[in-house]
């Protein structure tokens, strides 16, 4: 048997989804989809057979950059910090 302890330490989330941050760029064309895992809902797209998860602080800086430039086609989105201190900022490419 077990213990707490060595599982917790032996953990890995068989659910892994990336963060639109890891792409190298992100069309504006792409679907959307949305999930919902340990009761927290989340919108996803996904590239090369992965998902990754959108912020909504992504959606809503994208909304700001388009409402400026509706032909956007790519972007790409910076991270910065950890847990509840993390950033991204929405760069347009094209």
């Amino acid at each position: 048997m077990a213990k707490l302890i060595d599982e917790a330490k032996n953990y890995e989330s068989k659910a892994k989804v990336n963060n639109i941050a890891d792409l190298k760029e992100v069309s504006t064309d792409l679907d959307v989809k949305d999930e919902v895992e340990a009761e927290f809902p989340y919108k996803y797209i996904v590239v090369d057979g992965q998902k990754y998860r959108i912020p909504g602080s992504v959606l809503g800086s994208l909304r700001v950059i388009l409402d400026e430039n509706s032909k956007l086609a790519k972007f790409k989105v910076k991270k910065t910090g950890e847990g509840m201190e993390t950033r991204y900022t929405v760069i347009p490419l094209a």
